[in-house]
């Protein structure tokens, strides 16, 4: 895979030595320490340090393989999930062949814990995990990218002028990723860049395309091309977002002033918040491999984002969130006639309901005023889409760049 090189994750070749680097990291033992310890951290990192450090050689200094390393540090990401949620369930793993390889396309609220999250069930069920895309705004952070790479993450590369290079990073990335289907490796990538910070999950056909830039001189048609990939549609749902505020803001912020600039280390702040910070019940459905494909991206993407819609297990938080706006013709409807056109994460009595509601005041209450409709907004429109898609309606388009 040498023509991949630049963008690919660490070989099982790679796994020992790259682990020798960390555990002698002084940045990623400091990082680990204020996961483990934040008061220690903070006032004995030193000795915080030289106890880190041996608890990682101890705990992961023997591994060689990508795949025993991800299993060795599997009991630790289902201490997080379980730490962080109250909950995660899951639908659709029955119309999924453990032993072939898919494409996962998945809406994207959370940096880290999006494509944590789906591994995580995948592992727990007895699929393999996936190969990560990630954009290489993240690789700013030299002990993040070390990480990532380790953890099957490959690089999407972002914030290309020039046309002749963004279509030979396409070209090389469309390669890489029907390569890694081809060998039995599978692939998560969301559906579009950043995160749906509005609520509204919508596949940007560029990245559809993207696909199939490497098989057109293969004389395959795109529908063919894309039936081959096994394209999976994922639906996250979140109960609560951790990062909720700061993702109001920063659309209050680029509504008012047409621009929103990140501060230096945002990036990593949001991925400690989105990774520890509290998220109430997830479910994730992953649909059936889509094997009918449409013969355009456009039509694909629509598809993708119908299946998404159809399929995202509202919370409570959502439905309440749906009624407080108050702004579309159904928002009349009460959560219980909603419930009966869309899927739901489950049955909620009047008491959660009203725990939900209080819960929801909370959060709106914690913001400036000015930013309170765009948090609202983010919990309120997966119910505008779901009914859409249920009602055979257009979805909402995104309200940001």
């Amino acid at each position: 895979m040498q023509e991949f090189d630049a963008i690919r994750p660490y070989s099982d070749e790679e796994t020992a030595p790259t682990i020798q680097r960390l555990v002698n990291d002084r940045d990623f033992l400091d990082m680990v320490g204020r996961f483990k310890s934040p008061a220690l951290a903070k006032w004995a990192p030193s000795v915080l340090r030289l106890f880190i450090r041996r608890w990682l050689i101890s705990h992961f200094g023997h591994y060689s393989r990508v795949d025993d390393l991800q299993a060795g540090v599997s009991q630790y990401v289902g201490e997080l999930v379980e730490k962080t949620t109250t909950r995660v369930t899951h639908s659709g793993l029955e119309n999924l062949n453990k032993n072939t390889a898919h494409l996962f396309i998945s809406n994207h609220r959370d940096i880290v814990f999006d494509p944590m999250v789906v591994n995580y069930l995948l592992f727990q069920n007895g699929f393999h995990t996936t190969r990560i895309a990630i954009g290489d705004n993240l690789l700013s952070n030299r002990v993040f990218a070390e990480m990532m790479r380790l953890n099957k993450s490959f690089v999407v590369r972002r914030n290309i002028t020039s046309p002749r290079e963004m279509r030979d990073a396409y070209l090389t990335l469309s390669g890489f990723i029907n390569h890694s289907i081809e060998t039995n490796h599978s692939i998560w990538i969301a559906q579009r860049e950043g995160r749906a910070k509005d609520g509204i999950d919508a596949t940007d056909p560029a990245i559809v395309k993207m696909f199939y830039m490497s098989q057109k001189k293969s004389g395959l048609g795109f529908d063919e091309a894309m039936n081959r990939l096994r394209i999976v549609p994922v639906s996250i749902a979140y109960e609560y977002d951790p990062c909720d505020a700061d993702k109001a803001k920063e659309l209050e912020v680029r509504a008012r002033t047409g621009v929103y600039q990140k501060t230096e280390g945002e990036d990593t702040d949001q991925i400690v918040k989105g990774l520890t910070g509290y998220k109430g019940h997830v479910h994730v459905h992953f649909g059936a491999p889509i094997s009918d494909s449409p013969d355009n991206p456009k039509a694909l993407a629509a598809r993708i984002d119908h299946e998404m819609h159809s399929n995202y297990h509202l919370h409570a938080s959502n439905l309440v969130a749906y009624q407080m706006r108050g702004v579309h013709p159904e928002s009349h409807e009460i959560p219980g006639s909603i419930g009966e056109s869309v899927v739901t994460a489950e049955t909620w009595s009047p008491a959660d309901m009203e725990a939900a509601t209080a819960e929801m005041e909370r959060r709106l209450e914690a913001c400036a005023p000015a930013i309170r409709p765009y948090l609202l907004d983010m919990y309120a429109n997966p119910v505008v889409n779901a009914l859409a898609a249920s009602n055979h309606r257009e979805p909402l388009a995104p309200i940001e760049g």
